[in-house]
């Protein structure tokens, strides 16, 4: 490692490693610092039973030539070399409730998404149609999204709820449970979500939805690999514990390991609390310090990971998005013991056998960071083993245990299919991706306050920058936007976007 770097990027996330190669491609000398084994955050893939599963990335949208990911990905150089797989175009998501014995497709490209909708809704093509035109309208608000410098969105679309918004669509309850059922993609909450967070979250898979095949940890490696052909470096096992700041500037970033680099610019990629932290929160604006302070974290996560018997089950081209009743649509977080868990996403990765059999499937399920107050004060990941207890496996046993009764219901005959089971609580996430809480979407937006999850790229600090799922929006196509955002505080959004779109 080198002493000094014109870009030292702290976290190899997905934004990290975006910013990184955006800068590496404008000539910077650029250096991500990684703490854990394995870069990539949200991107991680992990083995069990020789079957490979996804931290955080189960399907990714936008993808299809001409699109707004497909642009971006392009433009970064990594688009041809991503191994894919094209979810079922009549029905990638399905929805369903235990109160209701049936499936409602959602299906790719706003025409087709009408018309398979319409056979279950035959006189609500008026609603469906309105629906898909809020979703496009909104999106068409936000320029970045589009790969636009100009324009401005309206304060006004932040307000808006998405549950009263849809609801003022159609009187038909069934349908706006249907329109909002994959909320799990960005923790749907009634009373705070807004609907720009439903559009521009769902539009992107409505484009196109994809699975990596093999996981998604093929989009680190060609990141990394991009980045080192312009020259950038990246290190693990590099946990920053101080930004020495001199004259309003970060001079230094310091490691445990007692190893320090310098640079002229930094950009954080980890959690704005910890970033605040690590500079020294008297750094900066003490509204700054308490609006970031007070901000809550989305809702972490309890998934299973299962390893089927070899042919045993078949390989399902979609993902599922199961709730109890369909009345709760909006309330899967708001749980007890009792009534856990109200809701559930099912998906699978794609393999390269292509046999027409399953290897593995995931299921996540809402889980509060409360109910690991017990362990909270244990940390365990691979670069740093240690044991949470006795205890902490006995919590574990029973959840799964009634993790799976629910999902037998939904899929009967399934847990003869199974061959080993896996798990990850808030905790998991915590340790491994960073995530205040163990949070899966960065910050909850509120619709009610909307500016005040709205973090700036750009600190106080004269050379410190910020990006990642909390900045902005979360998502692989949420993040690889707001690592845009950041690079242009550095380059200048105009010349940025026009660059991205003459080289696409």
């Amino acid at each position: 490692m080198k002493k000094h770097y014109d870009v030292v990027i702290i976290g190899s996330g997905l934004g990290g490693l975006v910013s990184a190669i955006i800068l590496a491609k404008e000539g910077y000398s650029v250096c991500v610092l990684e703490k854990n084994n394995q870069f990539g955050g949200n991107l991680q893939t992990f083995v069990r039973d020789k079957t490979i599963f996804d931290t955080g990335i189960h399907y990714i949208g936008g993808l299809s030539e001409g699109q707004n990911l497909y642009r971006y990905f392009k433009y970064i150089g990594i688009m041809d070399s991503l191994n894919l797989k094209k979810m079922d175009e009549d029905g990638y998501d399905i929805i369903s409730f235990e109160d209701v014995d049936m499936e409602f497709p959602h299906a790719q490209g706003y025409e087709n998404f009408t018309n398979q909708l319409i056979k279950f809704f035959p006189d609500e093509r008026e609603a469906i149609n309105k629906y898909c035109e809020a979703i496009i309208n909104t999106c068409d608000t936000f320029p970045l999204y589009n790969l636009s410098a100009e324009g401005r969105y309206d304060n006004d679309i932040l307000s808006v709820n998405a549950k009263d918004f849809i609801a003022s669509l159609t009187d038909n309850k069934m349908l706006q449970a249907v329109f909002a059922g994959s909320n799990f993609l960005y923790a749907g909450s009634g009373e705070k979500s807004p609907f720009y967070v439903h559009a521009l979250t769902v539009n992107t898979y409505m484009q196109s939805s994809w699975r990596c095949i093999n996981g998604g940890s093929q989009i680190t490696k060609q990141l990394i690999k991009q980045l080192k052909n312009y020259g950038g470096v990246v290190f693990k096992y590099k946990d920053v514990n101080q930004l020495v700041v001199e004259d309003n500037s970060i001079t230094t970033a310091k490691m445990k390991d007692g190893t320090s680099v310098a640079g002229k610019y930094f950009i954080s990629n980890i959690d704005p609390k910890i970033t605040l932290k690590l500079a020294g929160e008297n750094h900066f604006r003490k509204a700054f310090v308490n609006r970031i302070s007070s901000l809550e974290g989305s809702i972490s996560a309890f998934s299973l990971y299962v390893v089927f018997k070899p042919k045993t089950f078949k390989y399902l081209n979609k993902n599922y998005y199961h709730c109890k009743n369909s009345s709760e649509v909006w309330d899967a977080q708001n749980y007890n013991e009792e009534n856990w868990p109200k809701a559930f996403m099912a998906s699978m990765n794609a393999s390269k056998k292509d046999d027409g059999w399953a290897e593995g499937m995931t299921f996540i399920t809402y889980m509060k960071y409360s109910d690991l107050q017990p362990w909270k004060d244990t940390f365990n990941t691979v670069a740093d083993v240690n044991d949470r207890g006795e205890s902490y496996e006995d919590f574990k046993t029973r959840k799964t245990n009634r993790f799976l009764e629910e999902i037998e219901k939904k899929f009967p005959g399934i847990k003869d299919c199974i061959k080993s089971v896996h798990t990850s609580t808030p905790l998991s996430y915590r340790d491994y991706i960073g995530g205040y809480n163990g949070n899966m979407y960065g910050y909850e937006k509120d619709c009610e306050n909307p500016m005040k999850t709205f973090i700036p790229s750009k600190t106080k600090l004269d050379n410190l920058y910020l990006t990642g799922q909390s900045i902005n929006m979360h998502g692989v196509l949420g993040v690889t936007i707001g690592a845009v955002v950041t690079c242009s505080e550095i380059l200048g959004k105009d010349y940025l976007i026009n660059k991205i779109n003459q080289e696409v």
